[in-house]
């Protein structure tokens, strides 16, 4: 009955387009005034979890990230209407020279070179609103553990390409579920149980056979475990930050790995709702994740949320936990627009097992990730 009750409470809320009005109103006044040239605790309660939820729903209301790869039209529309707030003529005028020069080539990096985190802060939140105070403090509050951030590229698969970067970055041995001999099976395995998987949107290639989905899927696999042991493997950090760098270059080879990444997901969503269908323990994000109208089952979830993920979205809050899971990763999150808040360092899972390695990302807005790097000391969860 315990169980009923909060799913059916996570249902209304996930269901609730106005629940979270008043907040967002105010975030998004504050935040307008201070993106026009951007690029864009520990829970343990289940409301916290469902907190993270709502987080998303008034992040997309917002629509404070414009990505630099996006139409130069909207950043211009976006600087007309709002950058003369803080800023002088002279000041604007210089800027639109350096953003010219800087967008053909170091904007589209998939992980820009490291940057001095708190002259990154001064660069991008140089206004005098609530909204630019709370984001300073809360890269003084990361700059206490880490000395520079690394930028990610914004595309949809932002939160892949920051948790996969992290994790390869810092690799020294692949993971035992890299090393199962079954890995590489798993399209075989779940396309001849779950006929609807033949759906599965590959990315810019619709409408695949079942046959050409399962080959190219156990594609992406296979290069996933090479690359994760191929750096495993390099013991110097310098060599072994060079092969990552040369990777997220790759682009072809990149986006193939989150294709993979996404296809864990979907098996770890299988196993969690066949768990919890046969009366085993599941931890509650999972509740949540299939709360959703959108996601009440493993083929809802496939098909109006991971298909899209890079296509026309990116990864809501309780679709982190999945990642979180599926990678058998603990994924750290400053979210500075939570500082001074018990979520200000946010851990999907909220209950990671002991032994799961930890990544930590940086996000201002919930929906693009960048990277904090050059750890200043020991950071203890």
């Amino acid at each position: 009955m315990k169980h009923k009750n909060e799913v059916d409470v996570a249902s209304e809320e996930l269901g609730s387009a106005n629940a979270p009005a008043d907040q967002t109103e105010q975030t998004t006044s504050e935040l307008r005034q201070d993106c026009v040239y951007r690029s864009s605790g520990r829970p343990e309660k289940t409301d916290m979890i469902k907190s993270l939820v709502m987080d998303q729903d008034a992040s997309r209301k917002c629509e404070l990230y414009v990505p630099w790869s996006s139409n130069r039209s909207v950043v211009e529309s976006s600087e007309e209407s709002e950058e003369d707030m803080y800023r002088d003529e002279e000041e604007i005028e210089r800027e639109k020279i350096l953003l010219n020069e800087t967008t053909s080539s170091d904007y589209k990096l998939s992980v820009s070179p490291e940057m001095d985190i708190m002259e990154y802060c001064r660069k991008e939140w140089r206004g005098n609103t609530p909204a630019a105070k709370r984001m300073r403090k809360g890269y003084e509050a990361v700059a206490q553990k880490f000395a520079s951030i690394r930028r990610i590229r914004g595309d949809n698969y932002c939160a892949f390409r920051a948790t996969l970067f992290q994790a390869l970055s810092q690799a020294t041995q692949l993971p035992r579920w890299l090393q199962s001999e079954d890995f590489t099976m798993l399209p075989e395995n779940l396309l001849s149980k779950y006929d609807w998987i033949k759906q599965w949107q590959l990315r810019k290639k619709p409408g695949k056979r079942m046959g050409e989905i399962r080959d190219e899927i156990k594609e992406n696999l296979v290069l996933l475990r090479q690359k994760w042991k191929n750096i495993s493997e390099i013991k110097g950090p310098l060599e072994k930050q060079e092969a990552c760098d040369k990777l997220f270059k790759n682009e072809e080879e990149e986006y193939s790995l989150y294709e993979a990444l996404k296809f864990l997901m979907l098996n770890t969503a299988i196993e969690l709702y066949n768990a919890d269908k046969s009366g085993k323990r599941v931890p509650v994000f999972s509740w949540l994740l299939f709360a959703r109208d959108t996601s009440s089952n493993p083929c809802q979830l496939m098909q109006n949320h991971l298909n899209h993920i890079g296509h026309s979205g990116g990864l809501e809050q309780v679709e982190m936990f999945l990642l979180a899971y599926a990678l058998q990763y603990t994924i750290q999150v400053y979210r500075l627009y939570k500082h001074s808040t018990d979520e200000f360092i946010t851990l999907y899972p909220n209950d990671p097992e002991e032994d799961w390695p930890v990544v930590t990302l940086i996000t201002e807005d919930d929906r693009h990730y960048n990277i904090p790097v050059r750890m200043c000391q020991e950071t203890m969860l």
